[in-house]
């Protein structure tokens, strides 16, 4: 709620408004009780152009995967509600579909602008566990929540996530859900789609529904998951 009382939404609003595209704004509420449903529902009264889904508390990968799914623009992105990477950055993104990109992604420095010093121990160790354990060695940042996809390969990518979890079940806790944003890039890989990792600016934005020793031992855990799945072959 902290977010869409920041003006988020109108931001967006005022930045798509002045492209020459069609544009649609696809907001997943993850299963809210502070009054987000509401405010988004008077919102979108007077904006068009977004369209709210509603449902249960299925965590991070359930959202984005319900979300990407109902989308129908030629290219798909998702982004935080936080707006941590600014929708000013998808004009970064565009000339790479144009040179035959399937997917773009968004890139974090290292140093993570304002985020606190164990959060930024957390990522870099994480990034070391996850080129130990799964690989993807050409991409330097798979977690930033920022990233974009042809229609095609949005489709046919969060088709298979839809299935690997079963449609989604409620879950508990925040359930930030490391796993998604690691497993979409392997099974990118693995169907050969073309990949383009571009820096964006991203600025720390605290959150309370993020819990960094509860949500990097679900980490590990995640990708302890999906180096059992590609050893036996399922994202093939």
């Amino acid at each position: 709620m902290a977010n869409l009382q920041k003006g988020v939404l109108e931001k967006v609003q005022h930045f798509l408004e002045k492209k020459k595209f069609p544009y649609e704004v696809i907001v997943v509420d993850d299963g809210s009780t502070d009054g987000s449903v509401e405010f988004l529902t008077k919102f979108i009264k007077d904006h068009p152009q977004f369209q709210l889904i509603k449902g249960a508390h299925y965590g991070k990968a359930g959202a984005v995967t319900k979300g990407m799914l109902q989308a129908k623009g030629e290219y798909s992105l998702f982004t935080d509600m936080d707006q941590a990477t600014p929708i000013e950055e998808l004009d970064k993104f565009l000339p790479y579909f144009e040179k035959g990109y399937d997917i773009v992604i968004g890139s974090r420095n290292t140093t993570r602008k304002g985020s606190p010093m164990v959060r930024q121990i957390i990522s870099l160790g994480a990034i070391v566990l996850r080129k130990v354990i799964v690989g993807l060695p050409g991409i330097s940042d798979t977690q930033c929540g920022f990233k974009m996809f042809s229609k095609e390969v949005a489709k046919k990518l969060f088709t298979r996530i839809d299935s690997f979890n079963d449609g989604f079940h409620s879950v508990k806790g925040s359930n930030v859900s490391y796993g998604l944003d690691v497993e979409l890039l392997i099974l990118a890989t693995h169907m050969d789609y073309r990949i383009k990792e571009v820096p964006v600016h991203w600025l720390h934005v605290e959150t309370r529904r993020v819990n960094p020793v509860q949500d990097s031992i679900q980490g590990v855990v995640d990708l302890l998951r999906i180096k059992r799945n590609a050893l036996a072959g399922k994202y093939r």
